[in-house]
């Protein structure tokens, strides 16, 4: 297999982030990949190794500012190039405006933008000095619409988005492509099929996103030719309203 250069995947859990990271490994990448607890990616770590790539586990709290640093860095001294990074840390969790204390709303944030910020501002001081390289980021439905309950959620996704576009106006011109992918619907996860089985089961044939298919336009999207870059795409099942 072709080696293509680093890819960095914060947020590889076992739904989007894992899928995201396979497919960058399939594809040829050194797939860095991270969550909070390095033992959580050792089952995704021996999927990959498994199929013939090469993986490395991190566990990295995406929040503290010195742990990020020190994380690009090692990447970039010990492993090589990135090439593409991916924000994937999400922070999906539901509160009542009045039940929603200041921690609750700060976490939200700090995990979900101040996090992103961080990965964002990190890659591009690397990719900056080579005039290549991809950043992408993991947005939802609440990055362009708060919903009743996801006051925490929509502020954070929306900070995100911003994040997203204005770092995309700044380093387009320097050769970094920023886009950020809005995730419309559920997602197929172990987490989701436990807590929502049976709507999911009222659901029709591909009613519900793919990880292996969402996956499938980040690949699209690093590899777009820069004539014709995205900055944003939205994608959903067949059947959502929206």
């Amino acid at each position: 297999m072709e080696k293509k250069g680093v890819a960095l995947v914060l947020g590889a859990g076992p739904g989007l982030g894992g899928a995201v990271a396979k497919r960058f490994a399939k594809e040829g990448y050194e797939v860095c990949m991270t969550r909070r607890y390095a033992e959580r990616l050792d089952d995704l770590a021996a999927e990959i190794r498994a199929a013939g790539g090469v993986c490395h586990p991190m566990g990295v709290d995406a929040r503290k500012e010195e742990d990020v640093v020190e994380m690009f860095a090692k990447i970039e001294n010990e492993i090589g190039p990135l090439e593409v990074v991916v924000f994937n840390i999400g922070a999906n969790i539901r509160f009542n405006i009045v039940e929603t204390t200041s921690r609750k709303y700060f976490k939200v944030w700090e995990m979900a933008s101040f996090a992103g910020f961080l990965a964002g501002r990190e890659a591009a001081k690397y990719m900056k000095e080579r005039g290549r390289g991809t950043i992408l980021f993991t947005g939802a439905t609440a990055s362009v619409r708060g919903k009743e309950g996801f006051s925490a959620f929509a502020g954070a996704k929306h900070a995100l988005r911003a994040l997203s576009e204005s770092m995309a106006r700044e380093l387009g011109p320097q050769g970094i492509h920023v886009a950020h992918i809005i995730v419309d619907g559920m997602i197929d996860t172990p987490w989701a099929r436990e807590n929502f089985g049976e709507i999911i089961k009222t659901l029709p044939e591909d009613g519900i996103l793919d990880p292996d298919d969402i996956a499938e336009n980040y690949i699209f999207l690093h590899n777009q030719p820069r004539s014709a870059w995205t900055f944003e795409m939205d994608v959903r099942p067949w059947c959502e309203k929206w």
